[in-house]
């Protein structure tokens, strides 16, 4: 059974074209868009043969339940995206490189950490279907395409993922405030995975205890943590750094 959701914007939609056209079911712009940058993206969609629709603004508002839309909506099909775990690590040649995310709720946040993973080379985003953000219209949105380049895995145990993920030879780095390793204290090699909790509490009690090491990311201002996305960024720019 196919599942329905709708992406709005233009780097989410033309990302999806080139990616995955033969998920989207129907491409629908807004009717007072005739510049160049629609003209090219209704070229693409027709030589994929996809049906583009022109209705108006509060249609594409309704449906994208966003009235930042930049006038272009996408109608996708989201279970031709499904792949698992197992799938991504039995098809690496190189050594995984993972981002575990513990419970984000805001999906700019989650969109954000998309970027930044596909910025650095993960193979897969991977996080909890319950109390946390899915692959909302605005994650699409944020990500700017970088839900199409990178899996987005939902789990129903994080615990128990991350206990199959130790016994294909990954090693999970979380990362807290009170950790006693900081990001310049050790060398990261092999298959990773960097773990990030919720904007809110940080890391849940069972997945800090799930982790082969806590470690935090040294910082001199008065500030007391960074956005999620930022310190993805910082770890995984690290880990991309000693590993490159």
């Amino acid at each position: 059974m196919s599942g329905t959701c709708f992406i709005f914007g233009f780097h989410a939609v033309t990302s999806r074209l080139r990616q995955n056209p033969n998920s989207i079911k129907e491409i629908f712009i807004e009717a007072t868009r005739t510049d160049q940058r629609t003209q090219e993206l209704i070229k693409l969609a027709e030589s994929n043969k996809i049906h583009v629709i022109s209705c108006n603004g509060s249609k594409l508002a309704n449906m994208s339940g966003n009235d930042r839309h930049q006038g272009i909506v996408a109608n996708i099909d989201s279970v031709l995206n499904y792949v698992s775990i197992d799938d991504i690590l039995d098809a690496l040649t190189e050594p995984a490189r993972l981002l575990v995310l513990d419970g984000i709720q805001d999906p700019h946040n989650l969109g954000a950490c998309l970027r930044v993973a596909d910025a650095f080379g993960v193979h897969a985003v991977i996080a909890p279907k319950d109390r946390a953000v899915g692959l909302t219209p605005t994650v699409y949105k944020v990500a700017s395409g970088a839900a199409d380049t990178v899996p987005f895995i939902s789990v129903t145990n994080l615990a128990r993922t991350m206990k199959l993920l130790k016994e294909h030879g990954v090693w999970i780095y979380g990362t807290a405030e009170d950790a006693e390793h900081d990001l310049t204290d050790f060398k990261i090699s092999g298959a990773v995975a960097w773990v990030f909790g919720s904007e809110e509490k940080g890391l849940r009690r069972l997945t800090r205890e799930s982790c082969d090491q806590l470690v935090r990311i040294p910082m001199q201002g008065n500030i007391e943590s960074l956005n999620v996305a930022v310190s993805a960024g910082i770890c995984l720019f690290e880990t991309h750094r000693q590993q490159s």
